[in-house]
């Protein structure tokens, strides 16, 4: 048992190490400054806390994560399930590990930016990602057995060399990091988008046990929760590295991302062979994310939709083949709106999932919480979309925590409450 809770635990730190894994805690490092550690800690309780209640969460459903949306109205189920899937697979996720791998892997050694360099990169990427996507109950044995142990030799590279090397005292925090660093912190964790993309993992995860022989919810759920610990030991361990990391280099210069600050570093440290290893680093963190998103996908819509699990995973890899070639900038300023639409819903999902014996499993509950955050949500979606509510905008001021993006808080407690109160007894248990 303990060998096979570390094997896929190991699977699941790679399937959730990628492209945002890598770039978001040296910014994070950088701007948070001398306030470093309360920052970092903030950012652990979202980018590793949260995953790893979502894959757990999952272990107490039969299916997969539109079981839980289920819960709310089938309809709910499959809309908000199927755009989780969309968003952190070929409109957004899939494509942004394929870019961030290329500019950090491959552009170093170009001059400038090259689309054909780019397109020959994706065409070789995606062409692996499809091969290995074919046969998902081999991907527990490549990934955890394989490819994380590189993917961490490459780190644990980067990082003794930091340590001995970077005596720099921190910078002066950022403003919002001064005042606030644990809440800023906390809501940077939301970049990673590993709370969503666990909905989707969570499957994989249940899955691998279940192929080793683990049936009982009372066999899952442990053997979940411990596999999830496995891999956020690891999280923790490296994005406390990776921000340590960003932290000293403030004394080098002035970044404008994760990526370059990183690049930086490992110049600084090992020269044009740092560049390299770093390129090791994200080209295989990229890919293993891609593909534990590819079969999640694959395995999700081969039970809504009349195609074929081959032919699935064949659209999504297209897709996101043509996508990641609109190139990273473009990506993000489309798919970041549609995430922090979903995010928030996702986030009381998860909760309520383990909350759902204190309330009855009522499906008020569920609806009222959801329906309220989904509306809060949605305004801050369209913001971040560049649309100026300014009607609105003076309402949602007054909400509690609206000022540390965690307006949608009171909201789902409220919307929970009425459902409790006023709807609960005629909507029966949420099953």
């Amino acid at each position: 048992m303990r060998k096979d809770i570390f094997i896929i635990g190991f699977m699941l730190f790679a399937l959730f190490f990628g492209a945002g894994n890598l770039i978001y805690p040296p910014v994070l490092g950088i701007e948070a400054g001398t306030a470093y550690w309360p920052a970092i800690f903030g950012f652990i309780l979202t980018g590793v806390g949260l995953p790893i209640l979502a894959v757990t969460a999952i272990s107490f459903v039969k299916n997969d994560a539109r079981e839980l949306a289920d819960r709310v109205h089938p309809l709910f189920g499959l809309l908000f399930t199927s755009t989780v899937y969309l968003a952190i697979g070929p409109f957004f996720g899939i494509p942004r590990a394929a870019t961030v791998g290329y500019e950090m892997s491959v552009q170093p050694f170009t001059d400038g930016t090259s689309g054909t360099a780019l397109l020959i990169f994706t065409l070789i990427f995606f062409s692996l990602v499809f091969l290995v996507s074919l046969n998902p109950s081999r991907m527990v044995d490549r990934i955890g057995q394989y490819l994380t142990p590189i993917l961490l030799t490459a780190i644990i590279g980067l990082s003794i060399g930091a340590l001995l090397l970077f005596d720099n005292p921190a910078g002066t925090p950022g403003q919002d990091y001064a005042s606030t660093p644990l809440f800023t912190g906390f809501l940077e964790g939301y970049l990673t988008m590993d709370a969503i993309a666990a909905l989707a993992f969570g499957i994989i995860v249940v899955n691998a046990f279940k192929d080793r022989g683990y049936h009982s919810p009372k066999q899952l759920v442990p053997a979940t929760l411990k596999a999830g610990l496995v891999a956020g030991i690891g999280l923790t361990a490296v994005y406390g590295v990776l921000g340590w990391i960003g932290s000293k280099m403030a004394a080098h210069g002035s970044y404008t991302n994760g990526g370059n600050i990183l690049s930086n570093a490992a110049d600084l440290i090992f020269g044009s062979f740092g560049t390299l290893l770093l390129g090791v680093i994200v080209t295989l963190a990229c890919f293993t994310t891609s593909v534990g998103l590819v079969v999640a996908s694959g395995q999700f819509f081969v039970k809504v939709t009349p195609f074929s699990y081959k032919w699935i995973i064949s659209i999504v890899t297209v897709a996101s083949f043509l996508i990641a070639n609109q190139g990273l900038e473009t990506i993000i300023s489309i798919s970041v709106p549609v995430l922090t639409f979903i995010y928030p819903i996702a986030i009381v999902l998860i909760l309520l999932t383990f909350l759902d014996k204190l309330f009855g499993g009522r499906k008020g509950v569920y609806r009222g919480a959801i329906l309220f955050t989904a509306i809060t949500s949605l305004y801050d979606g369209l913001t971040a979309f560049g649309l100026e509510l300014t009607g609105i905008t003076p309402v949602m001021e007054y909400l509690p925590f609206f000022g540390i993006g965690l307006g949608w808080l009171v909201p789902a407690i409220i919307g929970g409450l009425i459902g409790f109160f006023l709807f609960g007894k005629e909507n029966g248990r949420a099953e």
